[in-house]
Order: C-alpha cells, then structure tokens, then sequence
C-alpha cells in the first residue's frame, strides 16, 4: 500500500469556532482515526500549534538565518495533518473526503515519492 498526507488546512485570524461544533467535530475526527487504525491505514497524525509559533531557518551566505513566524503569511495555514495507508489514490480520496466532511475545511491528499 502507498502511503499518502492529508493537509488540513485552517483559515487564518482571530475566527471564532462554535464550542458546539468543536466538540462534534473533533469526536467525528476521532471515529475516522479508530476505524483508520482498525483497518490497518493508520499511520500518524497531529495537530500543529499556530503559525505564531514557527521558527523559520534559511540558508544565508554560508549561514543560516533564524526568523520567528510562518515561512509564509496567508489566509489558510496548515493547522495538522495525517499519513495513512491506502492501496490507490480513490481511497486515499475516501479518507480525505471524510476529513473534509468532518472538520468543513479544505484537505489536500497527496502521495509521498519513492513508491510504486
């Protein structure tokens, strides 16, 4: 089986999200990745913490230049991702259309190099 990423990206600024929605989401989230690791698919996933937090390092004249913040300003950022296992990229799809359901936002599926 190919192993494959599905991004899930958030919108960025100061939105509020429904505490209501939260809660059903997240335990929608947690039945995908149950039946994830029960079929044999599951591989990893986390959320990540806000773009604020990230450390940019760039190659610079032999050095290399420490920047706090994203590596690029936008309206969406990733805010987690997962890696799962699929025979195709129709049920590598599947997932990510039931990740996209569960959250309402954008999911890019794609696969990693280096396999057949």
């Amino acid at each position: 089986m190919k192993e494959y990423l599905l991004s899930i990206y958030q919108p960025g600024g100061e939105e509020l999200v429904d505490p209501e929605f939260l809660a059903g989401a997240m335990r929608e989230l947690g039945a995908i990745r149950e039946e994830l690791e029960a079929s044999g698919c599951w591989v990893f996933g986390q959320g990540l913490h806000a773009p604020d937090t990230a450390t940019v390092l760039r190659p610079s004249d032999g050095d290399v230049l420490i920047t706090d913040g994203p590596f690029v300003e936008g309206k969406e950022y990733l805010g987690g991702f997962t890696i799962i296992r699929a025979p195709d990229l129709d049920a590598a799809l599947a997932w990510g259309r039931r990740y996209a359901l569960a959250t309402t936002l954008p999911i890019e599926v794609r696969p990693f190099q280096g396999e057949d």
